[in-house]
């Protein structure tokens, strides 16, 4: 994943910053609660293909 782009992505529905979990190729928005997979090194910025980040699993 680029760092570069990292620094300009945010979330595309409330414009929040973004965790980069770099193991599970995931970007988290902590306010949202939804989770961005990253596939072939792209971010998957579309809430459709981003999951919810249950209660339980810790940021």
């Amino acid at each position: 994943m680029d760092m570069k782009l990292l620094d300009i992505l945010v979330c595309p529905l409330c414009k929040g910053p973004l965790l980069y979990r770099k193991n599970e190729k995931e970007l988290i928005c902590k306010a949202d609660r939804l989770v961005f997979p990253i596939r072939d090194g792209i971010p998957v910025m579309l809430e459709d293909e981003a999951r919810k980040l249950p209660p339980e699993e810790d940021i």
